[in-house]
């Protein structure tokens, strides 16, 4: 058991699933916003129906987190990650840890501005990983992710399963791997950390891809077809954030990719099947307890790829559809014509 316990920020699935990972191994402190689920946390031992390891304890101040915590995984979503990291920003100090598990990305954009104005510049000044805000906003520079197939349910079952911990510190990574790993999960490292954390923000726009093919009726070879081409999309716009190709070939990547892909229990997926059944972007976000974030996260990438003037046509379509430019079957055969004739063109 490590002296001093770790600390968690979001009780969401995955931030509580990490939670108890870390249980097995210390004592865990874990934050959460709402003072409902705290409630619950505390009176019945889960947060929403999952069960919370007896070495989790709850706590309502992210002050009281940071100063009783040393190393800290926030898993929040990208939308309130900036706002979380400027909460608990005058708590930090260059002696914490902070190893992120979000899949998503931050857009700065000028004040009074949204996504929506025409005229707003989407670039790689403006759109930053997590690890990114992490540093702008807080005095820590021991910064990490984790990224990998990690259905939250299914670790939460006690399947066997892995991560990668991606950070530029050795010491960061031997943490996560001692912190983490046990005789069901593995933990592996990395140290392309912008790379990583890229992995896991890219495929989830892919897995929505794949979840309309359910949706339609398509089989495994139209599924294997969307997931091969999907990876060289996201190797292009990987480099093209700062990534390298080798993150995207590893656990985190290829991996990550084919549980996304191929499971209703990803919540991309899930958009994309129900998008394609016929449902409305507004009733599937509306009815969801938990963000999908790649709808967001097509939304960035389809701005950024105009912004450079290159081609994610798997991006630009699933754009399409998601704003009601398309039907998702229009999308899926305008992709079947793409005049490709070369398989591999990153290596």
């Amino acid at each position: 058991m490590s002296e001093k316990p770790i600390g968690v920020i979001g009780a969401g699935s995955f931030g509580t699933t990490v939670a108890n990972l870390l249980a097995e191994n210390s004592q865990v402190i874990i934050y959460a916003r709402s003072k409902e689920l705290l409630d619950q946390m505390r009176t019945k031992g889960t947060s929403r129906d999952y069960l919370l390891h007896k070495n989790v304890t709850p706590i309502d101040t992210l002050e009281e987190l940071a100063t009783r915590a040393d190393i800290i995984f926030p898993v929040v979503s990208s939308s309130g990650f900036r706002s979380m990291m400027k909460d608990v920003a005058p708590y930090l100090y260059p002696y914490h840890t902070l190893i992120h598990g979000t899949k998503g990305l931050d857009v700065l954009l000028p004040e009074g501005t949204s996504m929506d104005d025409p005229d707003v510049i989407i670039n790689r000044d403006n759109v930053k990983t997590m690890s990114e805000v992490i540093l702008e906003e807080s005095a820590v520079v021991k910064v990490g992710c984790l990224a990998g197939p990690n259905l939250a349910r299914e670790i939460a079952n006690k399947h066997p399963a892995a991560t990668v911990v991606a950070s530029r510190f050795d010491s960061v990574i031997a943490d996560g791997q001692k912190l983490l790993r046990n005789d069901r999960f593995q933990v592996y490292g990395n140290k392309d950390l912008i790379g990583i954390e890229l992995t896991g923000v890219l495929k989830n726009i892919i897995a929505i891809a794949s979840g309309a093919l359910s949706g339609l009726g398509y089989g495994e070879n139209a599924r294997a077809l969307l997931v091969s081409r999907g990876m060289v999309e996201m190797i292009h716009l990987g480099k093209a954030l700062g990534g390298n190709t080798e993150a995207f070939i590893g656990l985190a990547g290829i991996g990550d990719l084919i549980a996304t892909c191929s499971s209703n229990l990803s919540r991309n997926f899930t958009v994309g099947y129900r998008l394609a059944k016929g449902e409305s972007l507004t009733e599937i976000i509306g009815s969801m307890q938990e963000v999908a974030e790649g709808i967001n996260t097509i939304r960035i990438i389809n701005s950024f790829a105009k912004y450079y003037q290159f081609r994610a046509p798997i991006t630009e379509k699933l754009h399409q559809v998601l704003f009601g430019e398309a039907t998702m079957e229009e999308a899926l055969q305008y992709l079947m014509k793409i005049p490709l004739n070369v398989d591999i063109d990153f290596l």
